[in-house]
């Protein structure tokens, strides 16, 4: 009988970290959230812009009144990516492991309504729009995210990760599906999402960056195999080469040059998401250096963070990121992820079996 979830060939998963499981899943959800912030004032800017205003960004700055998303927005402020990423995390929780596409354009909807409401400028992405549009004329769920091939998908699915164990990891990438295909229902898109899912849950199972890596190109393997193809290039092989980039780079300043020359900033999936993983493996064990390194890059840089946060903080825990960025986040945006953490937490046990 063929398998339905083959297994991926790499070493043992038997992985004990300095800090425990439920530390490394807040470590997942408070990353995310820090890198998110300490790129909003530095998203949608030139890389030479970030540095004439911020120098290398080593703390939360208000947002610029040159940036016409984060205008006005107190330092420490999470965007779009954070708060979508709570929003998959909480269908979750209420759909016992499972989200619904009609739920989850629901849930999208309500948000975006809120944020035009306050005046917010941080809205949802161009395939997100596009596709909830399509799903609001009456085009099926399945059809609606066919041609979403930006990063949407990949920067809300950290909580996949963590829901989810990632063994065997054909199911982790179904799931993946399952919170992707109204907006994203194609295979770079999909792609991106299992890369960071899948590292995701491996980190918060104890593993190093290295295997993080690994189990993220493979997971785009298998994520590439689904959803429509929009031409984009190869997911998995853009992780692999842009990690062997950092690695090459004879120092960080070079790493980051190709960072930002041949990988890309951008909202494509082929840019942001190989330049995340690139920076979790330019700074291995170390997800305060990397979500900074991440947010002084400029272009997609709330997302290209966050996912780096998420990753590298499922791998070290919350204890890597400094206790009072992690009190500013909370404090200035009333997050209370405990909770979230101890239900994904369950769900991944009840996965388990």
């Amino acid at each position: 009988m063929t398998e339905r979830y083959p297994r991926p060939q790499r070493r043992c998963l038997s992985f004990s970290g300095a800090a425990g499981v439920p530390d490394r899943a807040l470590g997942t959800l408070y990353g995310l959230a820090i890198g998110d912030a300490l790129g909003m004032p530095t998203q949608t800017l030139p890389r030479d812009a970030v540095r004439d205003l911020f120098g290398d960004v080593a703390w939360f700055h208000d947002g610029p009144d040159v940036n016409p998303v984060s205008r006005g927005m107190p330092a420490g402020s999470v965007t779009d990516d954070t708060d979508q990423a709570l929003i998959v995390a909480r269908a979750l929780l209420d759909g016992d492991g499972h989200v619904s596409g009609e739920d989850l354009a629901g849930r999208l909807l309500a948000w975006q309504a809120a944020m035009v409401a306050k005046g917010s400028a941080d809205l949802l992405g161009p395939s997100t729009a596009r596709a909830l549009a399509a799903v609001g004329r009456g085009v099926p769920v399945d059809e609606a995210g066919r041609h979403g091939d930006t990063n949407g998908a990949a920067m809300r699915v950290a909580a996949v990760g963590v829901a989810v164990p990632p063994e065997p990891l054909g199911r982790l990438v179904d799931r993946v599906v399952e919170v992707s295909r109204v907006t994203h229902h194609t295979r770079a898109a999909i792609a991106g999402a299992s890369a960071v899912a899948a590292a995701v849950s491996l980190g918060v199972l104890g593993a190093g960056a290295g295997d993080q890596l690994d189990v993220a190109v493979q997971a785009a393997e298998l994520g590439g195999r689904h959803g429509s193809d929009t031409g984009a290039p190869d997911v998995a092989d853009r992780i692999r080469r842009a990690v062997e980039l950092v690695r090459a780079a004879p120092d960080e300043a070079a790493a980051l040059d190709a960072v930002a020359e041949r990988v890309g900033t951008g909202v494509e999936t082929h840019e942001s998401v190989p330049a995340a993983v690139a920076l979790v493996a330019l700074c291995p064990g170390d997800p305060w250096r990397a979500v900074r390194l991440a947010a002084g890059l400029g272009g997609d840089s709330d997302t290209i963070a966050a996912m780096a946060g998420a990753v590298g903080g499922s791998g070290t825990g919350l204890d890597a990121f400094p206790a009072d960025a992690v009190a500013l986040v909370r404090d200035v945006n009333a997050l209370d992820l405990e909770p979230l953490a101890d239900g994904l937490l369950r769900l991944r046990l009840a996965a388990h079996g």
